[in-house]
This record gives structure tokens, sequence and C-alpha cells, in this order.
């Protein structure tokens, strides 16, 4: 017998094991079709007990204060089904299910789709397609991704469809689907969002309400969100044409129309609102809208609610002064541990609930620009590359366009390509130290000093302290130290932290813990510190920012930036049009950053705007840093006294030059440039220094001009409310 073939069976033995194979699948089938026949539809009568049971609650980081309870005091009014409009009814028909009326309840394309999907995933996340699965899904409320719920899913959904009509089924769907929060059904959502009743609803009013139900968190009306949402609304307007739903007019017109949302009512069921839709966000990204909806997660947040608490009656109060006395109808507050990167309050306006200021929009998280607050990160390039805090830069009249003659500071025509920037005193101070210019923020060094560090090293200089921002170098020029890109204040005190921790950077996080609806625990936060910056860098940049006496000539004695029992590193910055107040402070043990300004970006009274911002800023400070201990910063470096005489404060000997007459920006430590003509920048800026000598008179050698040593005269004014004086010129920069 030849060994490599196999032993022949006889003919009963292939059939005994078709038999049996057959059997075995009759077997299977049966036990299917048993399961099958055993599948009840659910009882859809109790929704309001299982929404509540399974909603996500948002804790402060003690994991005892609810922030929010995203099915707490649910609200959902049962209506029937000719009490909803026609519109709302094409709308969700439309854009959720396209097929629902012809389908059997599962559609076999859809659910191909999602089973090639979920196979080749093995994400299990698809399959609830068709507006009846949606009903057989709520009813069941499990987060069980698995094929056997699936398959129950289907089965169900077979069921259901043939048990009710279409139109059944739908009124089922219509009256129990979440839109975010306690809104669930088309009724509470009318009059929550448009104070009307379901069957009277516009195209337009439908077309919203049908948008919001993908993702009701993140579509939310009163969310961060609302351009996403007027382009899914669009999109069911255009899934209705195209399906013949409404006529091309009645598309136009319901595209143009303008809808105007209610104002979200303040139920006193949310804590923190800008912080909770903040984490909400975050969550989504992370677990998905259904787990957010109907998970039962418990999230233990960063959030210190004794400070958040503190920050929002601050914001309220001095919002409604601003307002009145400075035209700045908004502000924002942000605080962080800089040793975790914890968000400890986030304040997004100065009342989440007023319509009137668009107080929903949170603009700590909203970009605008920074103003002077950006100052920092580009004297920090120059401290990496050997510059010191005693490095002489000039402030006098300088042309930094390179196609003007030195001379030519006509920057008062638009068309003028001309950029010699001045400081809101108009004044000029000569010969200055780094600490002297980043202390009283003046313009002209700081703008000589981005272009020694270049403007790529500066926006990689931000990036790596969590300034993600700004992504167009070309955009801003020789502008961006003065606040020409537009960041956000969570990003900006966030980078300031880094300074605050010794250069050591902690991503901000808002989150703690998130556990499931059983304890486990999903996801639990652990610091990841990564050093970004020097730390004799950082040092010398937080001694400068806490240095009194360097910023007394600009801010004045008794200014709300001096706190004098523990060191307090802090820096103003101010648009130059006035549209953007910022300051930002900080410990070794929190940073808190402040804004004013209005959400349409237009401008406050530009005389005190500098400095309006700094009154809030303190009285928080006053009542939070008694409950930290204190902390001072670590001693900056000294400076190295045989470096050349400019980089350690000698700004005459051996002549009166440009520092690029002395450095190769390049190079700042090595040999004296053979010809500084070389560089673009050299003639306006000697040329204007030489002038500057000529026309003041600085002849004989000095380490520092007899007027730099002077303070300023100022004039405090007094506001109402306000219990700090805001100086005014002459002798005041508001950058």
């Amino acid at each position: 017998m030849n060994p490599f073939r196999g032993e022949r069976r006889s003919p009963n033995k292939r059939q005994n094991l078709v038999f049996l194979g057959l059997s075995g699948l009759l077997f299977v089938a049966g036990l299917v079709f048993l399961w099958v026949a055993t599948l009840k539809i659910p009882d859809l009568s109790d929704l309001t007990t299982r929404r509540v049971a399974q909603s996500t609650k948002i804790y402060d980081r003690t994991g005892t204060i609810l922030l929010y309870d995203l099915g707490q005091d649910m609200r959902r009014t049962l209506v029937p089904f000719e009490d909803i409009s026609p519109d709302v009814k094409r709308a969700v028909v439309s854009i959720e299910d396209k097929n629902f009326y012809t389908h059997g309840g599962i559609d076999l394309g859809a659910m191909l789709r999602a089973v090639f999907v979920d196979v080749s995933s093995l994400s299990f996340s698809q399959g609830g397609s068709t507006i009846t699965q949606q009903v057989v899904k709520n009813s069941i409320l499990t987060n069980d991704k698995s094929i056997t719920r699936k398959l129950k899913e289907w089965v169900l959904a077979l069921k259901l469809d043939n048990a009710l009509s279409k139109d059944e089924v739908l009124n089922l769907y219509l009256n129990e689907i979440p839109f975010g929060g306690n809104l669930y059904g088309v009724e509470e959502a009318s009059m929550s969002f448009f104070n009307k009743h379901a069957k009277d609803v516009d195209l337009a009013e439908s077309a919203y309400l049908a948008a919001i139900i993908n993702a009701p968190t993140y579509y939310s009306p009163y969310g961060s969100h609302t351009s996403n949402l007027e382009d899914r609304k669009n999109r069911v307007l255009k899934e209705m044409l195209d399906q013949k739903s409404i006529t091309q007019e009645e598309y136009d017109a319901a595209k143009s129309q303008v809808v105007v949302f209610s104002p979200k009512e303040n139920t006193g069921g949310i804590k923190a609102p800008h912080f909770v839709f903040f984490v909400i966000d975050w969550l989504r990204d992370r677990y998905g809208e259904d787990a957010l909806q109907n998970g039962g997660l418990k999230i233990t947040t960063t959030l210190d609610y004794d400070i958040e608490s503190k920050a929002e009656a601050l914001a309220k109060k001095y919002g409604d002064i601003n307002q009145a006395q400075f035209n700045a109808n908004n502000n924002a507050i942000v605080a962080i541990d800089p040793k975790s990167g914890d968000i400890l309050a986030m304040v997004g306006s100065r009342n989440y609930f007023d319509q009137k200021i668009g107080g929903n929009f949170n603009a700590a998280t909203g970009h605008r620009q920074p103003g002077s607050t950006f100052k920092p990160f580009v004297y920090s390039v120059l401290f990496d590359r050997g510059y010191t805090p005693d490095t002489i830069l000039w402030d006098v009249p300088t042309e930094f366009s390179t196609d003007c003659a030195w001379n030519d500071f006509n920057d008062t025509d638009p068309t003028n390509k001309c950029y010699s920037p001045q400081d809101y005193d108009e004044k000029f101070r000569g010969p200055m130290k780094i600490r002297d210019a980043l202390a009283q923020s003046i313009n002209v060094p700081a703008v000589k000093a981005l272009y020694l560090a270049g403007i790529q090293s500066a926006i990689d200089r931000a990036k790596d302290m969590g300034i993600t921002s700004l992504t167009n170098p070309a955009q801003y020029g020789l502008t961006l130290v003065l606040g020409g890109g537009e960041v956000s204040p969570l990003e900006m005190v966030s980078a300031y932290s880094v300074f605050a921790n010794d250069g050591v950077r902690n991503p901000y996080n808002p989150i703690l813990k998130v556990e499931d609806g059983n304890g486990q625990v999903l996801e639990e936060h652990t610091p990841s510190p990564m050093r970004v910056l020097e730390a004799d860098t950082a040092r010398n940049i937080s001694d400068i920012l806490s240095d009194a006496v360097a910023r007394l000539p600009a801010y004045g004695a008794g200014s709300p930036l001096t706190i004098t029992d523990r060191p307090v590193a802090v820096k103003t910055g101010t648009t130059n049009d006035s549209k953007d107040a910022w300051i930002i402070g900080y410990t070794p043990n929190i940073a808190v950053g402040a804004w004013v300004g209005n959400n349409e970006n237009t401008p406050m009274v530009k005389k005190v705007a500098g400095l309006i911002v700094a009154p809030m800023w303190r009285a928080l400070m006053d009542q939070i840093l008694p409950n930290l201990p204190v902390e001072t910063f670590p001693a900056p470096p000294p400076v190295d006294q045989t470096i050349k005489p400019i980089l350690r404060g000698d700004w005459s000997t051996g002549g009166v030059h440009s520092i690029l007459y002395w450095v190769d920006k390049t190079n700042p430590l090595g040999p004296q440039p053979s010809n500084p003509g070389r560089d673009s920048q050299y003639s306006n800026w000697e040329n204007a220094i030489q002038s500057y000598v000529s026309t003041h008179g600085f002849n004989q050698p000095q380490a520092v001009p007899q007027q730099q040593q002077q303070v300023l005269p100022v004039t405090p004014n007094y506001y109402p409310g306000y219990p700090y004086p805001i100086y005014q010129t002459p002798g005041v920069t508001t950058q």
C-alpha cells in the first residue's frame, strides 16, 4: 500500500460523518431558535428610572462634591405622534435612518457594513444604525459590545418592528431620545431650546433638533461647538433635500434662517459649568457619546471647588464693574497646580447663564491675542543662549522693516510696511537691562529679543511649554513677541506653570479618576513631568517677574501686582487695540491667570485696559495664597563676569553700539562679528542708537543712565469697587 495515500473511508463512514454534522447544525439551530423565541421585547415604560441609574456623575477632586449629574432631574414629556411637527419627523428620519419606512427593523446593508467594521477593528462599536435598533438599545441600556448583545439587539428590533407600526416605533424614539443633560424627547427639547411645543417648531428648528441627536453633549447649542452644530444642521437639510422631503425653496429658506435658542436655564443642578462641559468634551473624546450618556461613569476631577467658587464670585463682581466702567463685558480665570498640571479652577465668563454676553462660551479655552504675556517665552530662548538678565538692549525709536529707512517711523499709514513699535506712554528709555525691559514690559527691547531668538525658536519654545495653537510662523513676524498670535488662557497658564515648576512641564489635566458603573477604575491620572526648560532659565524668568523693584517705574508703588508676604512672579499683557487684557502670576505651588475683554472682540476703554484685569487676579490671590504654604523660587545663577561687557550690563565700554555690533546672534558667546553689517538689522539698529545718543548726550561711559534709575511719575486713579489704584500715563506702559 502506498504510504503517502490516506486510508480510504467506506461510504458508510462518510454518511455517518455527514449525518453527525447535520445533526449538530440542527441542534445548534434549535438552540438559537429557542433563544430567539425566549427573547421578549423590553419594557419601554420605565425609561426615567433606567436613565438616572446609568447617568454619568462628575465630582470635584475630593470625590464628594457633585458638580453635575447628566441624568439628574430628568425631564421627559410624552406627546402623541400627531403632536410632533412633521418637519421633526422628516428631519430625524432623513439623518438617522433614511430607509426607516422600508426596512423590517434592521437595515441589511448598514448591518453588513457594521459587521465588517466590528470584525475588522474588533471594537464592536457599530450596529445601532436604525431607529428601531436605537429604541431597543435605549431599553437594554448595557455597555456590553459583544456579538451576543448585538444579535439580541437585531432580533429584538425585528420583533419590535413586527409588533408595532412604523409610526409607533418612531413615536417611541422621538419621546425618549436624549438631547443632552437632563433633556429627553422632542417635546422637552423644543420647549427648552425654542420655548415652543414640538408640534410648533419650524423646519430650521427641526433640523437643529435632528442634528443634536447624533451627539447631544458635543452639539449642544450652549456648548463650545456651535459652529459644528450649524454644519450638521445644514447637513440635515441637505439630506432632506436629496431625499425630496423638502423643496429647494424650503431648503434655501431654512438654511439661511437665523434661529435664536432660548437662554439656558440655571436649575441649580450644575456647579462650575464651564469646567464641567470642558470635562464632558474630554470624556467624549476618550469614551464616546454612548458611554457618557449611559455608562454610569463616576468622574473624579481635579477641580478645587473652594478655589473655583471664589473665582466665580470674583469674576461676577469685577465683571460687572468692568462692564460699567471700562466697556469690558467678559472675563476668564484659570488656576493650575504646576507640580501636577491639575486644573484647580476654570471660569469661562462672568456668568455662564448670561445670554447677553454669550456667557456659555468658555473664554478660558478661546483663542485671543496675549499681548506682552508672550514676552517671557522669547526672553527664555535668549537665556538659553548665554544672554543674561543684565544684557543691554536699547529702547530707542527703531525701524524693524529692512524695506524702510532707519528713521521712517510713519506706522500710521495702513499701506506702509514699516514697523517701529512704541509703548503706551510713547517714551523711550535708552539702554536697558533685560531685567528692566521684561519687568516693565518695554516693547522695543522685546522685539529685538525676538529677532535675536528667532521667530521659529520662540514658537518652538512656547510649544514645548504647552502652547499648541501657534501654527503659522509666517503669519506673525516680529509682532509675535507683543502678542501677534492667538492663544488660550488655559494654554498660557499651563505654560507659565513651567516657569513656576523650575522648567519642568506637567501638561494640564482635568481628570483624577474615571470609574465605571461597577466601581472598576477605567483611568487614573499619573503625572508625567518633562523637563522642557533649563532650570537656570526658568529661575531667571521667575526672578525677573517677581522683582517688584524692577517693575516699579512702570507700575508704580502699591499696584495690585505686588504681594509682600511671599515671592509672586507676575506678568500683564494688553493688545495694542485694547481688545484683550491679561495677567498671569504664579508661585511654586499655584499659577493663576485671568483675561478681560469682549467676546465679540471689540475694544475696551484704552486708557486703562492694561491693568483692569489685575485687581480681580489680586483679589483671588489674596483669598487662596493664605491656604498654601509659603514657597520661594530657587535662586537664579550669578552673571558670569568673564563674558562680553554688553551681555553683563556694560553698555558703553569700547564705544556705544547696538548689540549686533558686539554679538553674532547665531553664537552670542562667540567672537565679535568681524563685519556686523552683514546682519540685515544692524544698520537700522545702529543708526537709531547713534541718533538717540547724539540727541540725549550719552557721551560719557556710565553703567546705567541716570533717568533709568528714577521712578517715573505715575498718577493713581481709583474706580468704584476697586481696592487698588489703576495707574495711567505719564510713566506707565500697559503691555
